[in-house]
């Protein structure tokens, strides 16, 4: 009689074989030269696409779309997480302000992303960018709606007729604010979105975002559509931007997507191609960035699957010492191991806080050092890298695990607080912010100019000015010592609203969640003391 145990464990092996075998096959079909050679591929795409509307700028959706092309615009950051069913959602902490902005300055946009095999479209694409197209749509015509209310015919100084007025206050009504989801799409999904629809306005009206600049700028209400690799466009008649009655946010897919391996062959070698191959590149690029693989591509890509990782290694390498020669921040590469054309058919065109910086306010960004301004409060906020080029700024804030050779004329001008992201600690940015805080309040107080850098400008450095700002700074933007901050508690709508204001100016600004319950945390633990 067979032991009931070893029949067990012998089906447990077989499990584990076929597991470990999945997980080889999937190692050997995901290596480096397949992932680069995808993106290459699917690259070509992008640009086919960007070549029928040349006129609307290009953008990547942060971070598997950098990859897809070397000509990006600008860039964005819409979540995925935030359009996975039943956990929708509007972030005020990523309004992308400056997407809807630069479309209305140039008649719409193109938003680049790629997805895993078995999918045409990234939940970013399929419903996160069209709640927020829906949500903006929605609190413009509120507030063109509260514009028109407030104009009263006869008693005004401006010289518009009551005509004028009639016909704005109906285009105003008519501003096309619906939800327009893909037909893939279910019924029952898009009603338990519409009734989030109202209270999602109501937190971007109460975030204190600037709708009135949107509202000037956005002469059509925008709306999404959507083009992938398997949508037929006719060449001959793909229509003109302007001739759209909405303001178009186009959104590309970069990727192919069949469900199963494709095995591809060229003359000298063959390859599988790999779907969404850009995402999580801390697994597979082995410190290669898509500006170094940009710069690099034609030779990463004649070169084959054997010399590949090689030659990865030594543009990685040259990179890195080229840097390190010029003082800038240049940690080890940690390398993990590898996880196992064309008519706009119907269902892809429904009727209804890295890279240069596209603001609401243009002047808040110096392009010759890279920072960005927050308004007129003395406090700059940008990469560790750069601060050695600065010459306008006074003190610096580095934040950054790395120092930096500064050439300021008072010894005292530079705090070096060396700090990690939550995910490595969960108090590294609540420990150092008393320091960060009281020798921003001490210089600032003196009239002095203050940059706060990390290694990237967008997530550490991000939240030790959302912690200035809210602790020193008073609703209107001025420096008061931190007297209203004393005088009130701060709620988490509180801290969202400067977050926007502070994202009004640095629009590459991706502060963590981790990170942002720090701030709250340390914005309630007590008073700001005199210096």
């Amino acid at each position: 009689m067979e032991d009931p145990t070893a029949a067990a464990a012998a089906a447990a092996s077989t499990k584990l074989s076929i597991y470990k075998a999945a997980r080889t096959i999937k190692r050997r079909e995901n290596t480096l030269y397949n992932a680069l050679r995808s993106i290459y591929d699917d690259s070509i795409f992008v640009g086919e696409i960007s070549q029928l509307w040349p006129d609307l700028p290009l953008l990547a959706n942060l971070r598997c779309g950098l990859w897809y092309s070397p000509n990006f615009h600008s860039t964005c950051y819409f979540k995925s997480t935030d359009g996975h069913a039943n956990n929708w959602s509007f972030s005020t902490s990523r309004l992308n302000l400056h997407v809807a902005q630069l479309a209305g300055q140039k008649g719409g946009c193109i938003i680049v992303d790629s997805t895993r095999r078995g999918k045409r479209f990234p939940d970013s694409m399929s419903k996160t960018i069209p709640i927020w197209t829906c949500v903006l749509n929605r609190s413009i015509r509120n507030y063109l709606n509260k514009m028109l209310d407030s104009t009263v015919p006869g008693n005004r100084e401006s010289t518009i007729s009551d005509q004028d007025d009639d016909s704005k206050r109906q285009d105003s009504l008519e501003w096309d604010s619906s939800l327009h989801l893909p037909l893939w799409v279910s019924e029952t999904e898009k009603a338990n979105i519409e009734g989030r629809l109202e209270e999602w306005t109501k937190q971007l009206d109460a975030s204190g975002a600037d709708i009135a600049s949107l509202a000037l700028c956005l002469k059509k209400p925008l709306r999404p559509l959507w083009i992938s690799q398997k949508t037929v466009i006719w060449l001959n008649e793909v229509p003109d931007h302007d001739s759209w009655d909405f303001t178009p946010i186009i959104l590309l897919s970069a990727s192919s997507s069949n469900g199963i391996i494709q095995h591809r062959s060229i003359s000298e070698f063959s390859w599988n191609y790999i779907a969404g191959a850009g995402d999580d590149e801390e697994s597979w690029a082995r410190g290669l960035s898509p500006n170094l693989f940009w710069g690099h591509a034609y030779d990463l890509i004649s070169a084959g699957p054997d010399l590949c990782n090689q030659k990865v290694a030594d543009i990685v390498e040259k990179d890195r010492v080229y840097r390190s020669q010029r003082g800038q921040n240049v940690p080890q590469v940690t390398v993990k191991a590898s996880k196992s054309l064309v008519h706009l058919s119907q269902g892809e065109v429904p009727e209804s806080l890295d890279i240069p910086n596209i603001g609401i306010d243009m002047k808040s960004y110096d392009e010759d050092c890279g920072i960005s301004w927050l308004g007129s409060a003395n406090l700059a906020v940008g990469r560790s890298q750069l601060a050695s080029k600065i010459s306008n700024v006074d003190c610096v804030l580095n934040c950054d695990q790395e120092s930096i050779f500064l050439c300021l004329p008072d010894s005292e001008a530079h705090l070096h607080l060396p700090m990690v992201t939550s995910k490595l600690d969960r108090f590294s940015l609540l420990s150092n912010l008393p320091s960060a805080v009281n020798f921003a309040k001490l210089k600032l107080s003196k009239g002095k100019t203050l940059l706060v850098c990390c290694h990237n400008g967008e997530d550490i450095s991000v939240c030790v000015c959302l912690a200035i700002l809210t602790s020193l700074f008073n609703e209107e933007g001025t420096f008061d010592h931190g007297k209203s901050f004393n005088e009130t508690r701060i709620t988490k709508w509180d801290l969202r609203r400067r977050l926007v204001y502070l994202c009004k100016f640095a629009t590459n600004a991706r502060p963590s969640r981790g990170n942002l319950k720090q701030v709250f945390g340390f914005l309630n633990g007590g008073s700001i003391g005199s210096v």
